[in-house]
């Protein structure tokens, strides 16, 4: 009965592709449009991401999000780092600055002041220079994708591409003179603004004066200390925010979805498609099972049981649904292959994978309940019927 049932769904090529069409585009969007949804907020959160050392994140009480920086004293360092459970607590200053380019344009950038001892907080990946040279006088380290766009040379000729930043090159940060002393890779930002980075004291010489200037303290708890109870702890004795990395990201993450209208636009996106492919597949799914009413008929007059003809349709919609499943996931693994390393921005969790597989599962559902419906009340006379 199976064979019988598959020879009947590819019998009408036509109808055959346009349910694998709908299904497809309705796999396509339920993937690629939140896999960019989910890769915007990532890139939300991207700094505290490229920071893997720190435990715990320390704030004012009032920060909503990555980006809300409310300066605290550098005397703050000091109470965080004498609560008991830590370990090492280290300040990090963040905030934006102008950069002057060699043409004279202004441009916007993130200027992170890490720690002069330690530098914590420093790229992980150097791809020219050495993290140790921001000890240097005025020494800046630019991220890879500023030294190459937004802060790079202007073309040796009119029209031409763009000389990139380089090792020993000067820029001008707030009128004040930076060399270029790296060149990082990190993680692109939420507004892809360069990432310029230096040392604690060389940010407060470069920023306008400001009576507080320590934007964070990164702290590193003590060995088999419990997180939760020390960020508790922190809050008790300095009456300071502390967050883990992922609850800071989930911070972040919950600002953006309750005050920008991102996930409402590509939540649009996510329902039409579902909607578009439903229509699609359901109506060309309960046409093909109007067209094949007489044979149906035949199977149930040759005693074939209606649990019997129930089992071929839902074979039927398995078939389809697999293929169309298969197809728009291919479709969105290639979006993801073709728009590596390049502005877009893109995740492809396994939950996606998921929410997918039960969108299909729904659409395919739903056109065989119309067609099971059909069969269920057909008359096995209709084959004697002209």
């Amino acid at each position: 009965m199976f064979y019988i049932a598959f020879r009947m769904l590819v019998g009408d090529r036509g109808k055959f592709l346009g349910i694998i069409l709908g299904l497809s585009f309705a796999s396509l969007i339920m993937t690629q449009q939140p896999g960019i949804f989910v890769g915007i907020m990532s890139r939300a959160y991207s700094f505290v991401t490229d920071l893997g050392l720190p435990d715990i994140w320390v704030m004012d009480p009032t920060v909503q999000y990555i980006d809300d920086i409310k300066p605290m004293p550098d005397t703050y360092l000091y109470r965080v780092a004498s609560v008991p459970g830590v370990a090492w607590a280290k300040p990090l200053f963040k905030g934006t600055i102008q950069a002057r380019l060699h043409n004279g344009t202004f441009q916007t950038c993130n200027l992170i002041g890490l720690d002069d001892a330690t530098l914590i907080g420093a790229p992980a990946i150097m791809i020219k220079g050495r993290i140790q040279n921001l000890r240097r006088t005025d020494g800046i380290i630019v991220n890879e994708e500023g030294a190459l766009d937004k802060l790079a040379n202007p073309p040796a000729y009119p029209g031409g591409p763009k000389i990139p930043l380089n090792i020993g090159q000067e820029i001008e940060l707030n009128n004040h003179r930076a060399v270029v002393v790296g060149i990082a890779r990190t993680t692109r930002t939420f507004q892809s603004q360069p990432v310029v980075y230096t040392t604690y004291s060389n940010a407060t010489f470069f920023t306008p004066p400001q009576m507080n200037l320590l934007s964070f303290v990164l702290v590193k708890a003590k060995a088999g200390e419990d997180l939760q109870a020390l960020c508790n702890r922190i809050f008790r004795l300095t009456g300071l925010k502390a967050y883990t990395k992922s609850q800071f990201e989930d911070l972040t993450v919950k600002y953006y979805l309750k005050y920008t209208g991102i996930p409402i636009n590509f939540g649009v996106s996510v329902i039409l498609g579902f909607l578009v492919g439903a229509a699609i597949a359901g109506q060309t799914f309960y046409n093909f099972t109007l067209e094949n009413l007489r044979y149906f008929g035949v199977l149930k007059a040759m005693g074939t049981s209606e649990r019997t003809l129930l089992y071929m349709i839902i074979f039927q919609a398995l078939i389809v649904s697999f293929i169309g499943y298969g197809i728009g996931v291919g479709c969105t693994g290639l979006f993801n292959f073709l728009t590596q390393d390049s502005m877009v921005a893109f995740r492809f969790p396994w939950q996606l994978f998921v929410f997918s597989v039960v969108g299909v599962f729904i659409i395919s559902s739903f056109a065989a309940l119309l067609s099971i419906r059909k069969v269920i009340q057909l008359e096995p006379a209709i084959v004697f019927k002209s």
